[in-house]
This record gives C-alpha cells, structure tokens and sequence, in this order.
C-alpha cells in the first residue's frame, strides 16, 4: 500500500481544512513547492495535491503553482477539473488527475475514462453517506456505492474516498465505506482522518491501494517514513 502525503492550496499557502469548511484552516506553510522537496526528500513517491480555491471556484485557480510542484515531486491533482480542456493541461504535468464534480456527468465522464485509463481518478467525499460536490459545498442526492457502481460502468478505473466529516480531525478513516467501495473491485486510494499506525495497519488488511495522509504528517502524530514501513 501507498502513502501519499497532502499538500492542500488555497491562497498559493499549503492547509488543511477541518472538515471541508474553507473557513477553518490551518496554514502549515507559504512555500508549497518547497513542501513537495521536503515529502519527496523524506522518500513519498508521489503527492496529493488540491487545489482548494479551484475546487470552490469550479476551475483550476493555481496552475502556474501545480507545475512548479510537480518538477519537484510526481503529483496527482485536483481541484475545480470539469473539463477535458482542464483534464489535459493537469496530466501534462501531473501523473493522475482528481474529479469531483464533474464525475456527476456521465458523458463527460466517460469520455475522460477513455482517454486516459488509470491516470484518471474520481473522489468519491461524502458527508452522511452522501456524495458531496462544489468544492465539498454541497450534498447531492447519490450515495456512495450507487454512483460508484455507475462511474464502473463508465470506465472508470480508480477511486479516492474521504469522509469529510472526519477530514483533518485526527481521529481515523470511515472503515465502513471504505470497505464497501473496495468490495467493488477497483483500486481505491482512502482519504480523511487517517492518523495512526494502526489506521494503515487497517487500511493496508481492508485492502487500500494507498491513503493519502496530510495534517498527522504535519502535526508529527504519524511519521511518513514509519508508515510507508506499516504499509509495506
């Protein structure tokens, strides 16, 4: 299993939201590109990075400072990506793209999972059981395994999956959901509240292809090096 750290963007700073609310951050850093040195130095392979003010803006806000990232450590993106257009420009630079939103519109979806395979991924967020859209926002009126059975039968090939309500709150994943969306048969990445040894330990037996991790890096409650060694 992958550990992928978090580097979340708003304002071009490095955060982290409690919650998904935009008004709750926590800055951890001016220098995002110095970020990503730093997590590649510490051995992550890959980084998860979000463009938050695109995500509440519904197109990509910080392009200039996703490239500069990504000559510093391999990435995937996400963040305000409703478009092929918007898709394309990400994976010039970035190994995966993110989708939310737009992963609502089965053509498009389609379309995207056709042309780029496993690079695509869709984040599945919940809150209450229910698929979240707008940048975290909003609730729609899909469920988790519902949607995600019909993004399978569109293509799609990869899956990322945060319970909002515990992200950034250090208490531990939604094991629950998480296990449901692997029953499923695609790879899945878990995301949000991931802060022990043993969430990994758990994740890694449940059969998660990678956890990104991102304010237990920060607040030191996990170190990267020792769960990337549970993880295996």
């Amino acid at each position: 299993m992958q550990i992928i750290p978090a580097i979340d963007l708003q304002g071009g700073r490095c955060v982290r939201l409690l919650r998904g609310d935009f008004a709750r951050e926590t800055v951890y850093g001016d220098d995002p590109v110095a970020m990503a040195r730093h997590w590649r130095r510490a051995g992550a392979d890959l980084l998860h990075a979000v463009d938050l003010d695109g995500a509440r803006q519904g197109r990509p806000a910080q392009p200039d400072l996703i490239r500069r990232m990504s000559e510093a450590a391999p990435l995937q993106v996400g963040g305000g990506l409703r478009t092929p257009e918007d898709v394309d420009a990400v994976l010039q630079v970035a190994r995966r793209a993110v989708l939310g939103t737009a992963a609502l519109d089965r053509d498009l979806i389609g379309r995207l999972a056709r042309d780029h395979g496993e690079r695509l991924v869709v984040a599945l967020d919940t809150r209450h059981g229910r698929v979240t859209v707008q940048g975290w926002t909003e609730a729609s009126d899909r469920s988790l395994p519902e949607l995600a059975r019909e993004l399978l039968e569109a293509g799609v090939r990869r899956f990322l999956h945060t319970d909002v309500e515990r992200d950034g709150t250090l208490t531990s994943p939604n094991f629950r959901s998480l296990e449901g969306l692997i029953a499923l048969g695609a790879p899945v990445i878990a995301s949000g509240g991931v802060s022990s040894v043993e969430d990994i330990r758990r994740l890694r037996a449940l059969g998660a292809e990678a956890a990104v991790v991102g304010r237990a890096l920060y607040e030191g409650t996990l170190d990267l090096r020792e769960a990337m060694d549970v993880a295996g």
